[in-house]
């Protein structure tokens, strides 16, 4: 079977120019072991991330830890399937790191 790509895959195409690299390379293996479902949840917890980076900068900590906790529950489903999210670890343990209790 051909290596799905952006230029065959909608989920791919749509998210190229949204995330960072590492993301996109995490997205691209979830898609070509045919896990879309998962590759959403990345896009899902990427978009959290940046949401609790928000809050943080509008000093709404409330809100960020609430969104980080969303994160980080989305994050252990996918780690839990086998699946390297180091990357998404890093950046939550970044945000996490810049909101105060």
């Amino acid at each position: 079977m051909a290596r799905k790509s952006t230029r065959n895959n909608k989920l791919l195409f749509n998210s190229k120019d949204i995330t960072s690299p590492k993301v996109y390379s995490i997205l691209v293996n979830l898609v070509n072991e045919d896990r879309e479902d998962l590759a959403e949840e990345v896009l899902k917890v990427d978009y959290l991330l940046q949401y609790a980076s928000t809050c943080i900068k509008q000093k709404d900590n409330s809100e960020a830890r609430e969104t980080l906790e969303k994160a980080w529950t989305r994050i252990e489903n996918i780690k839990s399937q086998g699946f390297e999210v180091e990357h998404l670890e890093h950046l939550y343990s970044g945000v996490e790191g810049k909101c105060r209790k």
